[in-house]
């Protein structure tokens, strides 16, 4: 495909970019937003996770030509109508619609959304024939075509309409001052009167309005913040409008932004927002401006927009520039107060000699304090203040310059900066903003996840771990000296060479001098490697756990009865082999656990753990019992919907409304989870758990221990014949609430169009029998719908049985927070809060004696899935796991105590990396415990799950996914992984069905049962190639954690977005050989069908049915109205216990019983703070 040329628009076009609601693909946005601002458009980005009120707000405040989004996670014809919808109700129906979302929205849903008004929806086939570039040329035309009038109305209407704050109006008029000054000048025409004197003075002497005549209050203050690039103006932009908006209840504030054009192509990346989240209320008016030339810090028309918004009575105005350099003082002449920002990294202090403003400003803030010599940054700054303004009587802390963290959520800089610039303004205006804000005169100080005397502690275990390999090597070569002098003398000794006894003798002297430096466990393991060899070559291995007796046998036979040893012994003699191979190989379930962690795979189970999730909870417990069914072991891998995923409730909102349910299964209070497990006994043995999901996790875990917690209640009644009275008691609950008490809904599948589903609404247990529930759901855990335990049994019995079920649930949840700053963007928290809250959680297990529930599950695999390489992901991974273990224990906790609650989850691709990705891990994790945390055997030993490779499903010859699979699942299982997930091969396309779903299933199974080398549970070791490639990954992962170190850390390398950056790379890179065909990928760039290898369409689309919505609405619903007085006081309680930095785990506990996870999740927010997006 040859490249095209970008097409150059003949108006200036301004473009609003996003992802949608609940969608953390923001990977192609990206990549969109870049061409079509190197096409020359101004490109306002939003960023992922906006709803289509956000982008709407957006487009009208920034009279944006045409939006342009990325839908994939579902949901997309409501997204898009909604939007259609919302922009004609604002009147601004003007505004072009233009969309992608790859293969998740069909040929005949794109039809329906064209025909319905959407300008342009690109699917996959139009990027194959168009090309990237040709796609944008084409959204540009389109846009360019149908360019508006900047101005719709004039005259009274546009004078009411600014007077009344009309987004639109105001946004056109801005605009009109941009690409039409003369029309501009003759609205706002000269007057010659003593009112205008005044209003000359306050708008700096340009374009008095007539629209001032309307009684419109023209004296607004204006702020001008300034500063160099990357000191975080927009975000304490943000954070001075959050507190100005909860400070004054009837204020309101307008924001105008400025962001440099390119030089070269005219385009301009207007980025502020993507920074905001308190910009989302109506008393807030945006405005993003290029500067239409390179080389200033404002638009031309600065002052222009300032006037607009003083005619329209804003109560405060934002004006924040670009980044400048040293000399630039032009915000001084649009403002009132003027507030410099400025970080510690600005050179020597000289430099400050150099900086204009420093001169100028009212109040200095130096942002990002918590840097490296924030300190000494500060006390230079006020020096130099002090010397600019011949102040050198005035204290430090009485000088207008502050330390700030803008990024901390309540930071005591950025309080004492919002109350020093409000007491500026109304020093200098005379416009008195009283702040009613409780401010201390604390400093700002970095709450440390990771304390700074240990931020080299990746370098610190790349050297504990090269120190241990040299060691290894050192030994190893003193054993085969010892062997070599021992095999001369058994020679000697049995030769007829003469003086033999004096050379025996001198070569045993030789000997005690050389075994001098062997290490007494090397000894100790020299001298039992025979009868080690004796033990797996013998019928029996028998071992002792916990004083009991473990007896396996150590062969099966084949069907030609040959006996295949389940551990094959290495066939070593020299000793020095034999050390090294113990020492840094060693047999499975042995230190450095390079072959596994557990001498014997059980033989009672498979390692299978399939994952699901799709409507209600009801449909998903069916998918449960029937992907288990036959399995003697219950392992459950559970899917959530966007909606869940994000921690927010079903709502009948239509762009959450086409979430729910689809993509995942949709979770939003502890009734759901006790519907989705039933049938499950969560405290069998047998019985394993997983749930991925992150940044609500502490909540659905909360929910989740709940379930279980109420199971074994339920148990307990039946076993002791209390049915009648506990039902009378939660009859009695239910008339008090006066809501209908919730039920077990009959799963309703996907039906075509046109099909109707009935909800049966007879709860399992009182009417209708067991009709509603799938094959093999018993009925457990649905008894106490609507109620917990503790409401129907004594405390005392209650908090027994809670205090066992917490000691037996087994399971995991993934909450990695970091890996999805990194990679996946499903973060809602500040990323320290989300941190502090999963400490909470292993500080509950501790406290609580949870031993067999994960608390975390460090995830590569969705860092592979956004297009890391295999070794970029387990190196990333295996950072944030010693950063976990670093911060935890920082807050105090033993390494023994939380080692054994981490767990791991990789992707397995084709890559030769992929066959030793699981022994590199458990080697590097072994030995950084053991050497380095001096951790237990337990905590040694490093725990993970597989998924095949999502990424290499394709949607070209769907049938050839199954062989990628079957190998993918062969790598893992012949490296020993703990568990197994195997895509099915129709996922490219469509939610797996289960036909699909048996066959992934099948994948297993054949390997297991039916592939012969697979009884054999080590059949990597003693490979060349497995062992080089073993060494050569270890070796490039130790790398990887040197070049984190010198960014700071795996939490100072994402601050520079290092980790994404290189993903993107490496996505990049495999992308661009796939398309060249200089990476073969059989049935997609090579070895083609006669018809070409097309796409596949899904031949059924399995989404959430509209029962299933409305019914979780209506359920949550009830929920919130019975519950809504105990819900408030323990949301209340949530809240406090984080500002007083208690275990929020222990209160969500509680909180999980009577709150939505939507309720939870805003309650949070005001004590912890939202996720703040990157570009």
């Amino acid at each position: 495909m040859t490249e095209q040329e970008p097409y150059k628009p003949k108006n200036k076009i301004r473009i609003v970019t996003a992802a949608s609601l609940f969608d953390g693909h923001d990977a192609a946005i990206n990549i969109m937003r870049r061409i079509i601002q190197a096409s020359g458009v101004e490109v306002i980005h939003l960023g992922h996770d906006r709803s289509v009120q956000e982008i709407v707000d957006c487009a009208v405040q920034e009279d944006a030509h045409a939006i342009a989004l990325t839908s994939y996670q579902g949901g997309h014809m409501e997204f898009f109508k909604y939007m259609y919808d919302l922009l004609k109700q604002a009147g601004c129906g003007h505004i072009k619609i233009f969309g992608g979302g790859g293969g998740t929205i069909l040929p005949e849903e794109i039809k329906e959304l064209h025909k319905y008004g959407i300008t342009r929806i690109y699917s996959p086939d139009d990027g194959r024939s168009m090309g990237l570039q040709g796609m944008i040329n084409d959204l540009i035309k389109l846009t360019d075509k149908y360019f508006f009038p900047s101005i719709q109305k004039e005259g009274a209407a546009l004078t009411k309409n600014v007077k009344n704050k009309n987004w639109k109006s105001i946004a056109q008029l801005i605009s009109s001052a941009e690409n039409d000054p003369d029309k501009f000048k003759k609205i706002f025409t000269d007057l010659s009167t003593d009112a205008q004197v005044k209003t000359k003075k306050l708008n700096k002497g340009k374009y008095p309005s007539p629209l001032e005549r309307a009684g419109v209050r023209p004296a607004t203050p204006v702020l001008g913040i300034t500063g160099t690039g990357g000191a975080g103006k927009s975000s304490l932009v943000d954070e001075l409008v959050r507190r100005f908006l909860i400070d004054f209840k009837d204020k309101t504030a307008a924001i105008i932004s400025v962001d440099p054009s390119k030089r070269k192509t005219g385009g301009a990346l207007l980025g502020d927002r993507i920074r905001m989240n308190s910009i989302s209320n109506e008393r807030v008016y945006m405005r993003s401006l290029a500067t239409r030339e390179s080389n200033l810090a404002l638009s031309k028309y600065v002052q222009e927009a300032v006037n607009v918004l003083k005619a329209a009575g804003y109560d405060l105005i934002i004006l924040e520039t670009s980044g400048i350099g040293q000399s630039d003082t032009t915000i001084t002449d649009h403002c009132d107060v003027s507030l410099y920002v400025m970080t510690p990294e600005y050179g020597a202090a000289t430099q400050l000699e150099k900086i204009d403003m420093l001169d100028f400003a009212d109040v200095i803030a130096l942002n990002k304090f918590d840097k490296r010599g924030g300190q000494d940054a500060l006390r230079d700054v006020r020096k130099q203040y002090k010397r600019n303004h011949k102040l050198f009587d005035t204290a430090d802390d009485k000088l207008p310059v502050l330390g700030t963290i803008a990024s901390q959520f309540n930071d005591p800089g950025m309080n004492r900066l919002y109350k020093t610039v409000m007491e500026k303004i109304s020093a200098k205006t005379g416009i008195k903003f009283q702040s009613k804000l409780d401010i201390s005169d604390e400093m700002s100080e970095k709450i440390f996840i990771i304390p700074p005397s240990r931020v080299r502690y990746l370098s610190e275990i790349s050297e504990n771990n090269r120190g241990y390999d040299a060691w290894v090597k050192e030994q190893s070569d003193i054993a085969n000296k010892l062997y070599s002098i021992h095999s001369t003398i058994q020679y000697l000794s049995n030769s007829k060479i003469e003086d033999k006894d004096r050379i025996i003798k001198k070569l045993k002297e030789e000997y005690s001098n050389v075994e001098r430096n062997l290490n007494g466990n090397c000894k100790d393991i020299l001298d039992g490697w025979q009868k080690k060899v004796k033990q797996y070559k013998g019928e029996y291995y028998i071992f002792k756990v916990r004083d009991k007796e473990i007896k396996i046998k150590t062969h099966t036979e084949s069907l030609s009865h040959t006996q295949i040893p389940k551990v094959a012994v290495p066939r070593y003699e020299a000793w020095g082999e034999i050390l090294r191979w113990v020492l840094s190989e060693n047999f499975p379930g042995e230190y450095p656990y390079a072959a596994g962690v557990y001498p014997f795979k059980r033989t009672e189970e498979d390692p299978a753990r399939m994952f699901a999730g799709e409507g209600g909870p009801e449909r998903t417990n069916k998918r449960f019992h029937y992907v288990s069914r036959g399995l003697p072991a219950k392992r459950l891998s559970t899917a959530f919907d966007s909606v869940t995923l994000y921690g927010r409730d079903p709502n009948i909102r239509p762009d959450i409304y086409g979430k729910i349910g689809n993509s995942g299964v949709s979770i939003c209070c502890l009734d759901d989870a006790k519907k989705l497990y039933s049938g499950f006994n969560l405290a069998d043995t047998k019985t394993s758990v997983s749930m991925t999901i992150n940044g609500p996790a502490p909540a659905m875990t909360a929910f989740f221990m709940n379930a279980a917690i109420d199971q074994q209640c339920e148990i307990y009644i039946r076993q002791n014949k209390l049915e009648k009275e506990t039902e009378k008691k939660i009859a009695a609950i239910f008339k008090k609430k006066g809501v209908k008490r919730p039920a077990y809904q009959k799963p309703t599948p996907s039906l075509p169009k046109g099909g109707r589903h009935v909800l049966n609404s007879s709860p399992w247990g009182r009417q209708g029998g067991a009709a509603n529930l799938p094959e093999g759901n018993d009925g457990l855990g649905l008894m106490l719908l609507g109620v917990t335990g503790d409401q129907v049994l004594p405390k005392d019995v209650y908090e027994k049985i809670k205090i066992e079920t917490l000691k037996q649930v087994r399971g995991t949840v993934q909450a990695d927070i970091l890996k999805e700053d990194q990679a996946q963007n499903t973060c809602i928290f500040s990323t320290e809060f989300a941190l502090r809250m999963m400490g909470d959680v292993q500080q509950y297990f501790i406290n609580n004696n949870v031993r067999n529930f994960y608390s975390v599950s460090i995830s590569g695999y969705h860092i592979a899935e956004a297009g890391a390489n295999p070794i970029s992901q387990l190196a990333f991974t295996l950072s944030n796991g010693f950063t976990f273990v670093e911060y935890y224990l920082s807050r105090g906790m033993h390494i023994d105590d939380f080692a054994p609650n981490l767990s791991f989850f990789f992707s397995n691709g084709i890559d030769p990396e992929y066959a030793v990705i699981g022994r590199v891990a458990r080697r590097i994790w072994a030995k950084a415990m053991k050497n380095k945390y001096k951790g237990n055997e337990r905590s040694q030993m490093l725990k993970y799950h597989i998924q095949t490779s999502g990424r290499s499903l394709h949607a070209q010859e769907i049938d050839f996914n199954d062989i990628r699979t079957t190998l993918q699942a062969l790598y893992a299982i012949y490296d020993n992984c703990n568990s197994l997930h195997t895509n099915a091969y129709d996922e490219a396309i469509t939610t797996p069905t289960e036909e699909s779903v048996r066959r992934a299933m099948a994948i297993q199974l054949i390997i297991n049962k039916e592939l012969g080398l697979a009884k054999n549970e080590n059949p990597l070791q003693g490979a060349f190639i497995i062992e080089e490639l073993t060494d050569l990954v270890e070796e490039a992962v130790l790398v990887e954690f040197d070049k984190i170190t010198e960014r700071g850390g795996v939490l100072g390398a994402m601050e520079t977005m290092y980790q994404r950056g290189k993903i993107q790379e490496e996505s990049l890179y495999y992308e661009t050989l796939k398309h060249t065909g200089e990476f073969p990928i059989i049935g997609v760039n090579t070895y083609l069908s006669s018809k070409g290898s097309p796409t596949i369409l899904p031949k059924e689309v399995i989404r959430a049915t509209e029962e299933e919505k409305k019914y979780q609405i209506k359920m949550l619903e009830q929920l919130h109205k019975g519950n809504a007085d105990k819900s408030h006081k323990l949301l209340r309680e949530l809240q406090l216990t984080a500002v007083q930095n208690k275990n929020i785990f222990a209160s969500l506990m509680e909180a999980a019983k009577y709150c939505s996870l939507g309720q939870i999740t805003h309650a949070l927010f005001e004590v912890g703070g939202q996720y703040r997006r990157n570009m």
